[in-house]
């Protein structure tokens, strides 16, 4: 063989390997992309958990492992929604080395979200907590610095993101012509109570400790208002909070508070958010007021609308594909991570909202401990 033809086989050889190489680097991206994505769940004892646990016959998303520490919890679980008893762990770190998520969702205490992202983020794994965020701001501080420090999504997921009418609320606000400016937005989120309803004894538990949750209803549904009004403040943060907690029921929560009623004010714009575990009915609305018109969110689908042309008031029914929000969250998140949507800044999953939603909700603690107005601190 002549010594030029010699090199050309061998120039060959090595491209084709190239080539090759470079396919199956291909086929892989292309496989992360299409394939589900590996999730797995960090606790198990907020009673929104059978969101996950009981979701079936899906293929965008792969349980791969569940943390829960409490074996008896798991074990009534594993039974309850037919899993296999292998997906469950009792050492969050040791589930994370062995199933290697891609992302995690956290369903244990509010408390337990800082200890969650710890664990993940160095690992590179997105997370997805149950509202809101954190306990406290300086867990919330923490877990935004190790979300940033190595580029993860954490997300904060509320039912209401997934209602049609907070979405068409965003857009009539959006529109110059339907209410004009918002002025005051009036949120209604609460229940007859959670030991009334008759949560797990595992939920109850944390639901009702002031350093698990963070306080009672003001954080179990205050966060629900904050959260919409920094959506439809499109992110802006408020400049004064003031609150009042009640105990109206102290034998049934002795440590927490049961009743709450915040104000928010902005430079142009107020915020009422009532939080309650008292009210006869569960309830999600919201009325907000522009200068022009209102829109009176009823519940997920419905709303009365009303202003200057409409001047007689208007029941709307919203349906998903009027504003195409996403009914299932952990499709949304698995859609982020797979670069299929991106997260707006504030977003009502964003983690610069649910940011100022933990400034909101401590500064009102702050204010139903001491009855002054809190200045909210840029």
């Amino acid at each position: 063989m002549k010594m030029k033809q010699f090199f050309s086989l061998i120039f060959i050889t090595i491209l084709t390997g190239w080539i090759i190489i470079a396919d199956c680097f291909d086929v892989r991206a292309q496989s992360t992309e299409t394939s589900p994505l590996r999730l797995a769940v960090a606790g198990t004892t907020h009673g929104h958990v059978s969101w996950i646990l009981n979701r079936k016959n899906k293929t965008d998303i792969q349980l791969v492992g569940i943390y829960e520490p409490n074996t008896e919890l798991a074990e009534r679980q594993a039974k309850q929604f037919g899993l296999n008893k292998e997906l469950f762990y009792t050492d969050l770190k040791k589930m994370l080395d062995a199933v290697k998520p891609e992302a995690v969702v956290a369903f244990g205490s509010i408390y337990e979200h800082l200890a969650v992202v710890e664990n993940c983020a160095p690992k590179g794994i997105h997370v997805m907590v149950e509202k809101p965020l954190a306990a406290s701001l300086d867990h919330a501080m923490q877990m935004e610095a190790l979300a940033k420090k190595h580029n993860i999504h954490l997300l904060t997921n509320y039912e209401t993101s997934w209602y049609p009418t907070t979405e068409k609320t965003y857009q009539f606000l959006n529109d110059s012509n339907a209410v004009g400016k918002i002025r005051k937005a009036v949120f209604h989120h609460g229940h007859q109570g959670p030991k009334e309803i008759g949560v797990s004894k595992e939920f109850l538990g944390w639901l009702t400790d002031p350093v698990q949750n963070g306080g009672g209803a003001i954080i179990d549904f205050g966060c629900y208002g904050a959260n919409i009004m920094t959506y439809l403040m499109k992110g802006a943060e408020p400049l004064s909070v003031m609150a009042v907690t009640k105990q109206f029921k102290p034998a049934v929560y002795p440590r927490v508070d049961d009743e709450a009623t915040i104000i928010v004010t902005y430079p142009d714009a107020q915020c009422i958010i009532q939080a309650s575990w008292n009210w006869p009915f569960g309830r999600k609305d919201m009325e907000v007021y522009g200068e022009t018109g209102y829109i009176i969110a009823q519940n997920s689908q419905n709303i009365l609308f009303r202003n200057k042309v409409q001047t007689t008031e208007k029941a709307i029914q919203v349906n998903v594909s009027d504003v195409g929000v996403y009914q299932d969250p952990f499709s949304y998140f698995a859609d982020v991570i797979r670069k299929k949507i991106t997260v707006p800044e504030y977003g009502l999953y964003s983690l610069h909202n649910n940011m100022t939603v933990v400034k909101i909700l401590q500064s009102a603690k702050e204010s139903a401990n001491t009855g002054k107005i809190v200045l909210i601190k840029k």
